[in-house]
């Protein structure tokens, strides 16, 4: 497969007005991308065509996401949100079952479970997850990337520790999907939501699901689209679902997805070894001039980059063109293929004032 250019694609895909440094909060939509959503949206308006958008292109973005994430389209699932998505796991659950997940953990990743009100969610810090894994804990559910502060957690550990004891693995993606290689095989469910790092129009999410987790994951969501034939399924109760992880198939929101399958190509161009060297390097370069600031960061070899105690600042940064976010009291900036080093002391110049 020919590899395009990181440069090339930036230039030819991405015009930023500011130092964009927010892909954890949203990713820039690439050109491509915003030219399909209007294609559709103008057909829609016009009546130029049959039907609010075509299954081909939520079908490429499912391929296109199990080619970043290692597995066959058939384990991909697509919808709307990573909460949905969850939500779907959490209903597999039997009560009392446990759940293990990370102290601060995003909300989508743990409510699903703690609203069951019949399931036992239990929570410790990140660095003790692994060893938190007991018998008889049914599921681990964490983020490979925490939202709030860019730490990256022990995958190894914990798949080895879930392995031991029998638990089933759920991992969001969210906050590193589009940025770091993923080996979505390793774990029973992976869910990303496509509007941050994979960039996406929001809208778009993946589930990815182990083919021995699809024989105990009920697909209490169908529809017709979920169908293997889905337009022969669209009265009266479904006669046949998907064979595969398709049957947990939301209806796709077709806007977002003729966008997401344009967005999910140009990555799967460029590489995202290519964009992991090119984020991570930024990250580290703000990192080693915030130490010189005497404002270290959360350390981690990771493209989200956290400040404790420095969030107040977001704002007056936002006011200087320097797009960041402020997340449990840090500053957060997130790296991605469209930054480059001016960003990175764009940013550091306005914390130096």
């Amino acid at each position: 497969m020919t590899i395009t250019s990181l440069s090339r694609a930036v230039e030819a895909e991405f015009a930023p007005e500011t130092a964009y440094l927010n892909t954890s909060s949203c990713g820039l939509l690439p050109r491509r991308t915003v030219e399909a959503v209007k294609a559709l949206a103008e057909g829609n308006a016009t009546g130029r065509r049959d039907g609010a958008g075509d299954f081909e292109a939520a079908d490429g973005a499912r391929e296109g996401f199990a080619r970043l994430a290692g597995v066959d389209a058939g384990r991909v699932a697509v919808g709307s949100s990573v909460s949905v998505h969850v939500g779907l796991i959490a209903c597999s659950l039997p009560a009392g079952a446990e759940v293990l997940a990370p102290e601060g953990e995003f909300s989508s990743v743990v409510t699903p479970f703690a609203v069951r009100g019949d399931l036992r969610v239990r929570y410790v810090p990140l660095a003790d997850l692994a060893d938190a894994v007991r018998p008889g804990t049914a599921l681990v559910a964490f983020s490979c990337v925490q939202s709030a502060d860019g730490r990256i957690a022990d995958l190894a550990a914990l798949r080895e520790a879930a392995a031991a004891h029998g638990a089933r693995t759920l991992l969001d993606v969210t906050q590193s999907a589009g940025w770091l290689p993923l080996d979505a095989g390793a774990y029973d469910y992976t869910v990303a939501g496509g509007y941050k790092f994979l960039l996406c129009p929001r809208g778009a999410s993946f589930l990815t699901v182990a083919e021995e987790a699809q024989q105990s994951l009920p697909p209490v969501f169908a529809g017709w689209v979920a169908g293997e034939d889905r337009w022969g399924s669209t009265y009266g109760p479904v006669a046949k679902l998907a064979s595969d992880a398709r049957r947990y198939d939301e209806p796709p929101a077709f806007l977002s997805y003729h966008g997401a399958e344009q967005s999910l190509a140009l990555l799967n161009e460029v590489g995202i070894d290519a964009i992991h060297d090119h984020a991570t390097g930024l990250a580290a370069r703000f990192r080693s001039g915030l130490a010189g600031l005497g404002r270290p960061a959360v350390p981690g070899d990771t493209a989200v980059v956290a400040v404790p105690g420095l969030g107040d600042r977001a704002a007056e940064l936002g006011r200087a063109g320097v797009m960041v976010s402020d997340r449990a009291g840090n500053l957060r900036a997130a790296f991605h293929l469209y930054n480059t080093e001016a960003d990175v002391d764009r940013a550091l110049d306005v914390l130096s004032g």
